[in-house]
Parts: structure tokens; C-alpha cells; sequence
């Protein structure tokens, strides 16, 4: 079984269970992934399929890749992920999986990469309070003191500071698939998921409740 696609973040919407209850939902087109490989333990000292997803021109694409694309069918792909497989001797070369290994209230992990904020203060960085928005007050966005006076007399190493913040992974864990759409390649799952439209995510099957 497989345990894993790659799946491209189109956007949010929102959708009412039977029951009428409103969920928002993120909508992810997943696949078809294409195996391009297969990973062994024989060979590869462990188990997993490398999946092409988002095909793309061959003129973009440099000729180690094409003729690593070549053995799965000669299409060339944006992205390549490998996922974990529990036999990989179902699985072939060439093959093309699709949403059908998922099922309509089943929890799955997604991964991806946060939207990149730039440079940013403590407040929108780490969630400080600021100081007080009074008259007189000077010091509304700042961190305050950073340091001790006597001792140690120093920054202490790890203080949480301005700096770059966005562009990291992130994994949403046990979020329910709330519809399936094999014919257009959709899964819609409960809540949001890392990253902006149109960016590249990994969903995974959560192996332990």
C-alpha cells in the first residue's frame, strides 16, 4: 500500500455536512503521481516510491533528468517526492496513482512550506504583546530588555528576536478527508494546510491514531 501523494494546494472553500454543520475545507489536486522509481531494501537499504507530479516541458528539463524520466515513460515532471510503501514489489515503473488510495473520513498528515513573511518583528514573529499603546508610552513594537544587567552580562543564546520567519515545513497532523473527487483528481480535507495557492504539499496516511 501506498502511504503517501503529492498534492498541489488550489485554495480554500467551504463546504455543510449532512448534519448542516459548516467545515471549511482546503482543496488539493492530488496527482495522477507517476512512480519513477522504486526503492528496495535490497538496493536502496530501505522502502519507498519517487513520484513525478506536474508535468512540465521536456525543452526545461536538463538530460540527467530526462534520462532518469525515460524509464517511467519519457514525461517530465516539476516535482519529484518519495513516499513510503509497504511492498514495492506491487508497484512498477511507469504506474500512476491517484486519490483512490484515500477514503472519505480517513486522517492524514500534509506537509509543506510556509508562506515566506520576510524580516519580521517579535509581535508578528513569536506573538509578543508589545507594550502598553498609552500616551507617553515609546516602546509599542519593540522586544524590550534582551539582556541581564550584572549577569551573565550577556544575550542569552536562543532569545527569541526579529529576524527571517516563513519558508519552513510544516505538517498539519490528523486532518479528516471530507470529499473525494477521483474523476477531477480533488480531495478536500477539514482545516487549512501549509503554504499559498498553487503550492506543493505531501499528504501522508496517518499510520498510528
Amino acid at each position: 500500500m501506498c502511504k503517501g501523494l503529492v498534492a498541489k494546494k488550489l485554495g480554500m472553500t467551504s463546504m455543510f455536512a449532512s448534519n448542516g454543520t459548516y467545515i471549511p475545507v482546503t482543496v488539493l489536486k492530488v496527482g495522477p503521481c507517476v512512480v519513477t522509481q522504486v526503492k528496495k531494501t535490497e538496493t536502496d537499504g530501505y522502502q519507498a516510491l519517487q513520484l513525478g507530479f506536474d508535468s512540465k516541458k521536456e525543452k526545461n528539463t536538463t538530460k540527467p533528468l530526462k534520462g532518469h524520466f525515460a524509464k517511467s515513460g519519457g514525461n517530465c515532471f516539476r516535482t519529484l517526492k518519495e513516499v513510503a510503501v509497504d511492498d514495492p514489489d506491487a508497484f512498477e515503473v511507469g504506474q500512476s496513482i491517484g486519490p483512490e488510495i484515500f477514503q472519505v473520513g480517513e486522517k492524514v498528515n500534509v506537509t509543506g512550506t510556509t508562506k515566506g513573511r520576510g524580516f519580521s518583528g517579535v509581535m508578528k514573529r513569536h506573538g509578543f504583546g508589545g507594550g502598553r499603546q498609552t500616551h507617553g508610552c515609546k516602546n509599542h513594537r519593540v522586544p524590550g530588555s534582551i539582556g541581564c544587567s550584572a549577569w551573565p552580562s550577556k544575550v542569552i543564546k536562543g532569545k527569541r528576536m526579529p529576524g527571517q520567519y516563513g519558508v519552513e515545513t510544516k505538517t498539519v497532523r490528523n486532518l479528516e478527508v471530507i470529499d473525494i473527487r477521483p474523476e477531477e483528481n480533488i480531495i478536500l480535507v477539514k482545516g487549512p494546510v501549509p503554504g499559498s495557492r498553487s503550492g506543493i504539499v505531501t499528504i501522508n496516511k496517518v499510520l498510528f491514531a
